[in-house]
């Protein structure tokens, strides 16, 4: 008997879990919104956990400092769920919040923000020769790029000097993957402004890693 009611209770909270797969982040915000439904609210973080850590990790240099922006943003998120929109897209708004946070993070925390080279992992490097392979000239074979830590090594240092709004845009449409509308979205911008400062960005890093070669 007590097998038959585990099973049962398996069963139905296998159905809740597929019944959340199923539903879109909007949905999941509006039935945590309308119906105070926790699970919703749970499986978006979930939904999220990983992807936007790595973009707080990598945007601020501190893998510490990058999880309290992350439990501060979906505390945000839960506090304003409100005045979401319900015709918006939930990605943008949450970055946008994260992005916000992130920059009053790096303002508070200015002297213990610099990345150090030598801490980073693997991982890391990994993902920055993956960029710079993105980011070289034609000229440059891709495989030598990617496979070439020093020059992984420069493009991060070289992100690290560039303005502020140009290094948002090139985390939110390299290492997120975002479409030039969704950054626009995020960031508050016109369309125009998105491309144009991605353009920017990588004319100049196209200049410090041509003059580092």
């Amino acid at each position: 008997m007590n097998a038959l009611i585990d099973q049962k209770l398996y069963d139905a909270s296998y159905q809740d879990y597929r019944e959340y797969d199923n539903l879109t982040d909007e949905e999941l915000l509006t039935a945590y919104r309308s119906e105070g439904d926790r699970d919703a609210f749970e499986e978006l973080v979930k939904r999220y956990e990983r992807e936007l850590f790595n973009y707080l990790r990598h945007y601020l240099g501190d893998a510490e400092i990058a999880e309290d922006v992350f439990q501060a943003t979906f505390f945000l998120v839960h506090q304003k769920c409100e005045l979401f929109e319900a015709d918006r897209a939930f990605r943008p708004w949450l970055y946008r919040i994260a992005t916000n946070q992130a920059i009053d993070a790096k303002r508070r925390n200015k002297r213990h923000l610099a990345v150090s080279l030598d801490a980073q992992t693997r991982n890391d490097e990994n993902l920055w020769n993956i960029y710079s392979a993105q980011l070289t000239s034609e000229e440059t074979d891709p495989c030598d790029s990617m496979i070439d830590l020093e020059r992984g090594i420069q493009v991060r240092e070289a992100v690290e000097q560039l303005p502020e709004t140009l290094r948002q845009v090139l985390y939110l449409v390299y290492f997120q993957g975002m479409k030039y509308s969704e950054a626009a979205e995020t960031l508050g911008l016109p369309f125009g402004t998105i491309k144009s400062r991605l353009n920017i960005a990588i004319k100049k890093l196209q200049y410090v890693l041509a003059k580092a070669v």
